[in-house]
């Protein structure tokens, strides 16, 4: 039987990869996006042409209501869940000092407040079925980068929620795991750095013993690891994956 995943931010970068690669793996892929139903489509499109299935679900992750409404209509269709994949992040990229209090209130909501909300209505679905959830972390959590004082505050919170959900969880069978990248290409970085990517990219580069940044396929392979049948021994950890630039550096402005 096909496993079934949800992958939050699943129209586009790395969101994208991992439910390509986990519809490649089989799965049934849940895309789940806020606004951007035609590439969520084209996800599901490209999901069923790598050998799984794809089914855009919209959902605001600031409601408690679609949050709810999202995990339900899996219940409902698919009777269980297998891979919960938290991916799905935004913040207004400012000094940290300068953010105003929706501004924190909403990057916490998205990330770490409808996190808690989807493992609370999820966590039934899928106990007892070898269940793996994986939050997608950040560089941010653990370096300084500029203008990502508060998202990092909430990739780095969602780290904590990993080691405690991952023992909570354990007598159901789920295993809760982060995977944190280091620079990645993806079409919010190119957009967030505007004409500047190439020589951020360039130095990311120069800094990073691998010599480059990663690519989004890169990180989907390692997230498809942690959430299958191979890495059940793992859980409570956030794996880094930069190329070896943590090892190295201090500061980067990416």
């Amino acid at each position: 039987m096909a496993r079934v995943a949800l992958v939050t931010g699943g129209s586009r970068g790395i969101g994208r990869a991992i439910a390509l690669r986990l519809a490649a793996d089989g799965a049934t892929v849940y895309i789940g996006h806020k606004q951007n139903a035609e590439a969520a489509a084209d996800v599901a499109r490209l999901a069923s042409q790598v050998g799984g299935r794809g089914v855009p679900v919209q959902a605001d992750l600031e409601s408690a209501e679609d949050v709810a409404r999202m995990v339900q209509r899996i219940a409902q269709e698919e009777g269980g869940l297998d891979i919960l994949v938290a991916n799905a992040a935004a913040t207004a990229f400012k000094p940290t000092l300068d953010q105003r209090l929706h501004n924190i209130r909403r990057t916490f909501a998205l990330s770490v407040d409808s996190f808690l909300l989807m493992v609370t209505a999820a966590a039934p679905l899928m106990a007892g079925r070898q269940a793996s959830i994986l939050v997608i972390s950040g560089y941010d959590s653990i370096r300084y980068v500029p203008l990502h004082g508060i998202l990092g505050a909430a990739k780095a919170a969602l780290e904590s929620l990993v080691r405690t959900l991952a023992v909570e969880l354990a007598p159901q069978g789920i295993v809760v795991n982060g995977l944190c990248p280091g620079p990645v290409e993806t079409d919010s970085v190119r957009i967030m750095c505007g004409e500047a990517w190439p020589a951020v990219a360039e130095a990311l580069s120069r800094a990073t013993p691998a010599g480059r940044v990663g690519r989004p396929e890169e990180i989907a392979g390692i997230a498809a690891f942690l959430v299958g049948a191979e890495a059940r021994w793992i859980t409570g950890q956030t794996i880094v994956a930069d190329g070896g630039l943590t090892l190295v550096s201090g500061p980067v402005s990416i």
